[in-house]
């Protein structure tokens, strides 16, 4: 398992916890963001929040969470992002992969 803190598990990585709000429920965002996620290696987890915002956690290396930001703020068609809010990542999480909780 790796384990994340705020600042990267890994030298060269970084951490991001973003809450996502929008249309993104009910619009493939969650599959959206495995695939992105996984395509460029990051690990961590997405969720939808029951006030309708959808939480990331991710964890990799710098330009690849950069890359994922961008394919979270362009989202799948159909949705609209609105804002990301970014909060601090919760010390000692563990990740394996990225997957949808």
């Amino acid at each position: 398992m790796n384990e994340v803190d705020d600042r990267g598990s890994k030298p060269g990585w970084t951490s991001a916890h973003w809450l996502v709000s929008g249309r993104v429920q009910g619009v493939g965002f969650r599959y959206h963001v495995l695939h992105s996620a996984r395509r460029f290696g990051v690990i961590g987890d997405v969720r939808n929040l029951a006030d309708g915002r959808v939480e990331i956690r991710a964890a990799g290396p710098g330009d690849d969470i950069a890359e994922l930001l961008a394919a979270v703020r362009t989202g799948p068609p159909g949705s609209q992002v609105r804002s990301i809010e970014t909060r601090d990542l919760e010390q000692g999480l563990n990740f394996d992969t990225f997957m949808i909780r």
